[in-house]
């Protein structure tokens, strides 16, 4: 028992020490002619080293255009050990385990780290999946026995890493005197720089508002204890969690309090931070839990109060999200804020019904529509671009489906003209509806039909997937009504 307790011990401890090298204005030497050497090349070219390549072949392309992007030199000649000289790391990467073992055996010679490409048994050092955020800098090891792993982990890490994050580094160090003189007192530091990184000075940096970021670092740094609040309104797409943007997972991450439409499923709100405050404030038709203008007051309070906010809504905010009302709230009450795009439903049903929204000779313009203003008997306005020929993506429209097909008929749309609805978009539980417009008159008899429904009009519909789709019309319609025929 002691013998398995003492390996499971040693299991759980590396056979390496993290280290970054230093390698500002040195000589790193790269040996070898093909793609292995072209990506070393490049993966040095994210540092300030000084690159020369070494071979008696002449270079792939992939390698020559990798050394004239990293400013590098490259040397056609046999490899020796004085092309060694000055370097300060060395990659034997020729692909032939002879040629790099006389590599690595020269570096080590002059006392000169080296990786051997592919080749665990011969490093002295390995390089990490990198990702770059310079200064700042996060490299991921498998030891070399998992480099695709490796990579796996990068891809999450760049994910969750916003591209601003080397610019809030350099902002920091700027700071950093005045914090040290300012703030002799160790927990005094440590409260400054959690809320630097945190609050609004790490928000307005990730939207790009470098002065904004300032601002609030000077205000931070003169003891200012009303903290200001930030709100990010973000899509959460049609409700498929793996559809959520990078940027949407990143600020669920950092908010405080998350307010979320009905429509936006569990799995996605709970993304957000454990201890963050999640309040349903979801609008659906007949039923609204908070009025439009609870929801912009409730915005403002948790801003003003110092909260970070998300406001989650299904789909994107800009497409009938009413994202402008809350926008002109918050510019009202001078809280910053950023919109976070989502998948709008008309895109999602589209990619899982394969219908082209746009293609040559058939549509070449896009119409999104709502149906919840359809209530009298007067053309919708986008109805004159429909019957051009665009197509036409009628978001909440299936409780008046038969009235948009009616007057979309009478208007002098061909009654055949190809038509679809989708329910639940991009959920597991999404159902297809396909048929023409004549059948579009009867589809709101579908009693089934319960779901968040897309209605898309148009020609390019018809070189959509109907595979899966099921009648537009629950029943056989011979003859449109006779409003219609008149």
């Amino acid at each position: 028992m002691a013998l398995v307790e003492s390996t499971t011990q040693q299991d759980d401890k590396l056979s390496v020490f993290p280290t970054f090298h230093k390698v500002e204005g040195e000589m790193v030497v790269v040996v070898g002619c093909g793609d292995e050497a072209a990506a070393k090349v490049r993966l040095l070219a994210q540092t300030k080293a000084h690159i020369r390549v070494v071979s008696q072949n002449r270079p792939s392309q992939a390698l020559a255009e990798a050394v004239a992007d990293a400013d590098g030199v490259f040397m056609l000649a046999q490899f020796t050990p004085a092309y060694l000289d000055g370097a300060v790391l060395v990659f034997a990467a020729t692909d032939a385990e002879e040629t790099d073992r006389v590599v690595v055996d020269a570096a080590r010679e002059k006392g000169i780290l080296v990786n051997a490409v592919d080749r665990p048994e011969l490093c002295d050092f390995y390089t990490g999946a990198m990702v770059n955020r310079a200064p700042v800098a996060v490299a991921i090891t498998s030891t070399g026995v998992g480099p695709v792993y490796a990579r796996h982990i990068r891809a999450q890490v760049e994910a969750m890493l916003p591209p601003e994050a080397g610019q809030l580094a350099r902002l920091a160090d700027s700071f950093r005197s005045t914090v040290g003189k300012l703030m002799p007192s160790g927990i005094a530091r440590r409260r400054f720089w959690a809320e630097f990184f945190s609050g609004s000075v790490a928000a307005n940096t990730f939207a790009g508002e470098d002065q904004k970021a300032l601002t609030e670092a000077h205000r931070l740094l003169n003891g200012e204890q009303d903290q200001k609040g930030y709100v990010w309104l973000v899509g959460a797409g049609p409700g498929a969690e793996d559809l959520l943007t990078l940027r949407a997972q990143r600020v669920l991450q950092e908010a405080d309090v998350i307010f979320h439409d009905a429509l936006v499923p569990d799995a996605v709100v709970s993304m957000g931070r454990r201890d963050a405050t999640r309040i349903n404030v979801g609008k659906r038709k007949g039923t609204h839990s908070s009025t439009q203008t609870q929801i912009n007051q409730l915005l403002v309070s948790a801003a003003k109060s110092g909260k970070r906010v998300v406001r989650l809504k299904a789909g994107d905010p800009m497409v009938f999200g009413r994202a402008g009302e809350e926008i002109s709230a918050l510019r009202e009450h001078d809280v910053d804020f950023e919109v976070v795009p989502g998948v709008t439903a008309a895109f999602a049903a589209a990619a899982s019904t394969q219908i082209p929204l746009t293609l040559r000779g058939v549509a070449s313009s896009l119409v999104f529509a709502t149906g919840h203003n359809q209530n009298g008997d007067i053309l919708p306005d986008w109805a004159d671009l429909a019957l051009k020929g665009a197509t036409t993506a009628v978001y909440m429209g299936r409780t008046v489906a038969g009235k948009v097909a009616n007057l979309l008929a009478r208007a002098g749309l061909d009654l055949s003209t190809p038509v679809m609805a989708i329910e639940n978009a991009a959920h597991t539980k999404q159902r297809n509806f396909a048929g023409t417009l004549q059948d579009l008159c009867h589809f709101e008899k579908h009693d089934t039909v319960t779901g968040p429904t897309l209605i898309i009009i148009g020609k390019a519909v018809a070189h959509a997937d109907h595979s899966c789709s099921l009648p537009l019309s629950p029943y056989k319609i011979e003859r449109l009504p006779a409003v219609v025929a008149a």
